[in-house]
């Protein structure tokens, strides 16, 4: 197949400290060209990275003809402009999560669905080691799914880092609140019935800095999580059954281009002796996630997640946020 020729929107850390050099080592993927409304920094980048064009603004990139897809980490409040003026031109989008700061916004980008293929980068969705955990989910292994509990944080509090600037979409919930949605969606594959959440917000940023949450996905499913900008690094999700439970132990920054480990237990000794581990063959996410979508751009796959799966985790963000300021149940 020949690789898909793709251009970056912005210098974001994301970018060039963990996608990019995964795409590049991909089977599909061409990364020719990177913008920035700084020539001077975009170009050290691609000259860092290898990369062969750089603009100095993100209406050049767009425009270049070669490019045929486009990496949207910029910060969130111009997840759905931007992506909707790349997708305009012609050009399919690979945005970064949350794809939008509300359900309603990530609808706008319904306008351009049909025309090229939009993917909200979840790349944890690409990992095996959630692959293996989902399809033993479904094969029954865990008897019925009963909850799924993830906690997952991390301590910043920079004044300048944009997690920290409400006005352009910062905060714990959009930050990484979206992954334990999106899990919970992947595992029960199906959509989360009423919320209720418990909200600390900074007093200077004013920012969500700690967020615990339960998500009913009726039938007694459920998802429970706690996530934080404020709190000691850490990451840990459990995944509980009538019969058994897997844990993974780096769910959600897992180590790029290292094995992993998936954990089972059917609590016969609670003291975690009758635990079992599987290890996941080294990979990386970002990588197979650049290769799906590119793949999907050559019509060699259909397209894993679209637009309206994004949409559906956003109505879940929102009413999390809108359960913040009733302090009771939200219907999704």
């Amino acid at each position: 197949m020949k690789k898909v020729v793709w251009g970056v929107l912005s210098t974001a850390k994301i970018g060039w400290e963990k996608v990019i050099p995964a795409m590049q080592k991909g089977e599909y993927c061409d990364i020719r060209a990177i913008a920035s409304r700084n020539l001077e920094k975009g170009r050290a980048l691609a000259d860092k990275l290898g990369i062969q064009k750089a603009y100095g603004s993100y209406e050049e990139l767009i425009a270049d003809p070669e490019i045929e897809a486009i990496y949207n980490p910029l910060p969130n409040d111009q997840h759905v402009p931007m992506t909707l003026m790349a997708a305009r031109a012609g050009k399919h989008v690979l945005c970064e999560k949350p794809v939008a700061l509300t359900a309603a916004q990530a609808a706008e980008l319904r306008e351009v669905a049909d025309k090229v293929h939009i993917m909200e980068a979840f790349m944890v969705r690409f990992h095996p080691q959630w692959i293996a955990a989902r399809e033993r989910v479904q094969r029954g292994e865990l008897g019925d799914l009963r909850a799924v509990q993830a906690y997952f944080s991390y301590f910043n509090r920079d004044a300048n880092n944009i997690r920290n600037q409400v006005d352009i979409g910062g905060g714990a919930l959009y930050d990484i609140g979206c992954y334990p949605v999106v899990i919970g969606r992947f595992l029960f594959g199906t959509e989360p019935k009423r919320v209720i959440a418990l909200f600390d917000r900074d007093p200077e940023f004013k920012t969500d800095r700690t967020v615990s949450a339960l998500v009913d996905f009726g039938e007694g499913r459920r998802l429970d999580f706690t996530i934080s900008t404020q709190s000691v690094p850490y990451q840990r999700v459990q995944i509980c059954g009538t019969k058994k439970r897997i844990e993974i132990h780096i769910p959600f920054n897992t180590p790029l281009g290292e094995s992993t480990q998936v954990f089972t237990d059917d609590g016969s000794l609670l003291d975690g002796q009758s635990t079992n581990s599987e290890t996941i063959a080294a990979c990386d996410q970002y990588t197979l996630q650049g290769d799906a979508f590119s793949r999907a751009v050559r019509g060699e796959i259909a397209l894993p997640y679209g637009v309206e799966d994004a949409i559906a985790n956003m109505r879940v963000i929102d009413a999390l946020f809108a359960s913040e300021k009733t302090g009771t149940w939200v219907t999704v």
